[in-house]
């Protein structure tokens, strides 16, 4: 039996697949909690197993007060991609890496934005309810349109929006990018054209899908004056985080006409009020913030998240899932 025994809290949420990779270890000591702690009784968690050298997360913060308590975290990993939870400079600060599933769900995220896009086009909501209600007769004061033919204005093209990308070409769609961090020469070998500004590739948009993390200079990044910009026949697509777009100010647009439609898979606050009114619209589709949740994304960021924790314990951090790179300089 190894004697230099490692602790991870590990999230309930975990799947099998990864909960098997550290079963199988002889020095790994894995204590799963629940999902939707406490911040409190996360934090007494990680004082009552200390030293503990890493952690798995679904929601659950991690910052200063998270790295003091577990005594010697040595690796952060977050089940999924989305990392505005965690305090990036107090890691970065303490030589922690910070861990993302890479591209685990990002087929799934895609496969959700481009089904919010069908769902908008086809109608589909409406043509439910009016089969079911027995209003067959209505059927020609909702006439759907195609994507064929149409302009996407994709905003971020990492891992999801190059995906979203190759699915929106496949629809023969015309793909507009913007994505300060990527190259002209990048987008265009993929297929799509380059923006040279945000304004730039909403102009002519008739989808604008958000694929850009959360940062401070993108929360609030489609307000009121941004949605103006979009023309009116346009259906907005956000299935990145909420806050980026202004809900009071999406609602606006959408109840005036300055907007025809919008997705939302997340928002400013989850779980949502059921009273939001933005679900009182017809012309709104929503979902649970589920969009990188399907079957098989859980079991390939289960599996990612364990050997991504692994990877540091032994040494050998995958870099390409790591967050602040700088740490392991």
């Amino acid at each position: 039996m190894a004697t230099n025994r490692k602790t991870l809290l590990i999230t309930e949420t975990l799947p099998p697949e990864g909960m098997a990779l550290f079963g199988a270890r002889d020095d790994i000591d894995a204590i799963q909690f629940p999902n939707a702690i406490a911040q409190d009784d996360f934090n007494a968690l990680l004082r009552r197993h200390a030293p503990v050298h890493g952690v798995a997360l679904g929601p659950t913060r991690f910052g200063a007060s998270e790295i003091a308590a577990s005594a010697g975290i040595e690796v952060v990993a977050r089940m999924g991609v989305g990392f505005d939870a965690i305090d990036v400079p107090a890691l970065t600060a303490a030589k922690v890496p910070l861990m993302t599933t890479g591209i685990a769900n990002s087929p799934s995220v895609a496969e959700e934005a481009l089904y919010m896009m069908l769902a908008l086009a086809k109608r589909g909501a409406e043509l439910d309810r009016l089969v079911k209600q027995g209003r067959w007769g209505d059927r020609l004061g909702a006439i759907p349109f195609d994507l064929y033919g149409r302009t996407v204005a994709i905003v971020g093209f990492g891992r999801i929006g190059s995906r979203t990308a190759k699915r929106c070409l496949a629809m023969e769609m015309k793909v507009v990018v913007f994505d300060p961090y990527k190259s002209a020469a990048e987008i265009e070998s993929a297929g799509c054209r380059h923006a040279p500004d945000l304004d730039a590739a909403l102009k002519d948009a008739d989808f604008v899908t958000l694929h850009c993390p959360k940062t401070p200079q993108t929360v609030g990044l489609f307000g009121a004056a941004r949605l103006r910009s979009l023309k009116p026949s346009a259906c907005l697509i956000n299935t990145a985080r909420g806050g980026i777009v202004d809900e009071t100010a999406l609602y606006d647009a959408l109840v005036t006409g300055r907007l025809a439609g919008a997705g939302l898979d997340v928002f400013d606050r989850e779980p949502p009020s059921a009273e939001n009114p933005l679900f009182r619209l017809d012309n709104v589709v929503v979902a649970p913030h589920l969009a990188g949740v399907t079957r098989e994304a859980l079991d390939r960021m289960g599996e990612q998240t364990a050997r991504n924790i692994l990877s540091v314990l032994d040494g050998a951090p995958i870099r390409d899932n790591v967050i602040n790179p700088e740490v392991l300089a």
